[in-house]
């Protein structure tokens, strides 16, 4: 059996995550019970992504991409104190930086909205317009709740950072139950997103006391040696870049879809939230995990290159074992999968597999997407933020052109229904995913000097123990259906509980090590 790299806490990062993506899943199912695919519904979702956008933008690219590695090589070389003031310094900069966006954001709303969604019009322009508004004074908030969870993950305190969005979702949640009986939509939109905002102060505020015993030489104010300072915003520019290229790739998917028939703004949110489930839960928390403990190798270059090909080689089959029945999932039992969340209320069994057929389309990029994502940690790691950047702005483009052609053209040229364009979106975004991943592994494998891929054998055993596994949930969906059984929620423990025994199962037969480590940390709790 072959060695297997340190721990890097990806665990607890996922079980934070989970238990945030879970609560996710539950506000989700509660806004398409009261918003279905509306009007309202493709307002909120628009003026929340634009919310999203600098929150992502100065969060993750800034702390993740330059924060981290430098602030976890420093305590690594025992700076600690000094890594401390570094880190109230940064603080200071995001607070001056996020008080400049969100005034901005709060007066410039009407022109985002003509550039983000140009396809609204009267009412629910005038909507989306005042939605912003009200969301853009959380976004400073959630930035500096990302500072925090930059220095906790350099402590390897995982859990409370990534599980601190629970209470994000509480608060939503609130808001719609409070409201969802007596308001109409708009009304409803609008008071959910005083609570969006009341809760982007309580998930900053959980984790200030923990980051505070972490980093008790953090003081407010620039106190820190220039030098660290320096080297975190040299990298800011390129990784901002990179990062504002990804959103830009997002916001394309969400300007083309405002262009398309009513509801598909929701559609493709609905969406997102189901496939950024697996990508956060098995690519996000690996990634995450191993960018401080990459960037706190030491050793000459050999020795990092070697350390390097054993975790980069270790997380990719971790991170493949869990996307690949992801992905099968959503294609084969889709309308499963959605309509155990989501069917309800206004959403009903067409929403289902509508969002069914765009759900299907992200199975084309989602094992591609997600391990980009790990190659892209790998090179902030040795401090190199330009070649991510270089990769992702060829993602946009080509985002961009495949994304009009699939989700606007072909629709027309096959005669369909418009509105289908909104699944060609997310194939266009998986085949430029495709293309970022193959650049981003070229260029890793030559910087470090080893060639890093999965084994075609391993891969070849996850796709068939999915397949077969598939299959036995779509007997079972059948069968079910034979005997009148039709409870959307039946879903859960009927077909797929069954499904994912059964990959498990097989992928254990086959003798792969990845089932029976999951088992063994499982025992643990």
């Amino acid at each position: 059996m072959e060695k297997q790299p340190a721990r890097s806490g990806s665990h607890l990062v996922a079980a934070g995550i989970l238990l945030s993506r879970i609560m996710g899943l539950v506000r989700q199912k509660i806004f398409a019970h009261y918003f279905g695919n509306s009007d309202a519904g493709d307002a909120f979702y628009a003026a929340l992504k634009i919310q999203n956008f600098p929150q992502n933008l100065l969060g993750d690219g800034i702390l993740s991409a330059s924060f981290i590695p430098v602030y976890s090589s420093m305590r690594a070389h025992g700076e600690s104190d000094e890594a401390d003031r570094v880190a109230g310094a940064v603080g200071s900069i995001l607070a001056l930086i996020n008080t400049v966006i969100v005034l901005a954001g709060v007066f410039a709303a009407p022109y985002m909205i003509d550039f983000i969604a140009p396809g609204f019009h009267d009412e629910k322009r005038a909507l989306t317009i005042h939605l912003v508004q009200i969301f853009f004074p959380g976004t400073g908030l959630l930035v500096m709740s990302a500072w925090c969870l930059g220095i906790l993950n350099s402590h390897r305190r995982f859990f409370l950072s990534y599980a601190a969005p629970v209470i994000w979702n509480l608060s939503f949640i609130a808001a719609l139950f409070i409201f969802g009986r007596i308001d109409k939509q708009n009304a409803l939109a609008i008071h959910t997103a005083w609570g969006v905002l009341v809760g982007s102060a309580l998930q900053f505020a959980i984790q200030l006391p923990t980051v505070f015993r972490c980093a008790p030489a953090l003081k407010w104010g620039l106190t820190c040696k220039p030098g660290p300072l320096k080297e975190i915003f040299k990298n800011v520019l390129p990784v901002i870049t990179a990062r504002g290229a990804v959103q830009v790739s997002a916001y394309v998917d969400n300007v083309l879809a405002s262009l398309l028939p009513a509801g598909a703004v929701s559609a493709l949110a609905y969406a997102q939230s189901l496939y950024l489930l697996p990508i956060s839960l098995f690519g996000m928390s690996v990634s995450a995990a191993e960018l401080p403990a990459m960037s706190s190798l030491k050793g000459t270059h050999q020795e990092i290159a070697d350390l390097l090909h054993q975790r980069m080689s270790a997380a990719l089959k971790q991170i493949s074992f869990f996307i690949v029945p992801s992905a099968v999932a959503f294609l084969a039992l889709g309308d499963v999968v959605v309509g155990s969340i989501y069917q309800g209320g206004a959403f009903n069994r067409g929403s289902t597999e509508y969002v069914w057929g765009v759900i299907a389309g992200s199975t084309v990029g989602l094992l591609a997407t997600t391990q980009a994502r790990l190659y892209s940690s790998a090179f902030y790691s040795l401090k190199d933020t330009r070649t991510p950047l270089r990769f992702a702005l060829i993602r946009v483009f080509l985002t961009t052109a495949l994304g009009y052609f699939f989700g606007l053209s072909l629709p027309k040229l096959l005669g369909i229904d418009s509105s289908w364009g909104t699944a060609g979106l997310t194939v266009s975004a998986g085949i430029s995913g495709w293309v970022e991943f193959y650049l981003l592994r070229r260029s890793f494998n030559a910087r470090v000097g080893r060639h890093i891929a999965l084994p075609a054998i391993f891969l070849t055993q996850l796709w068939v123990s999915a397949l077969i596994a598939a299959a036995l949930g779509w007997g079972i969906k059948i069968l079910l259906g034979a005997f009148g059984a039709r409870h959307p929620m039946l879903g859960i423990p009927a077909i797929l509980l069954p499904y994912g025994i059964a990959y498990f199962g097989i992928t254990a037969a086959f003798g792969l090590e990845q089932p029976r480590s999951v088992i063994r940390r499982l025992k643990r709790f």
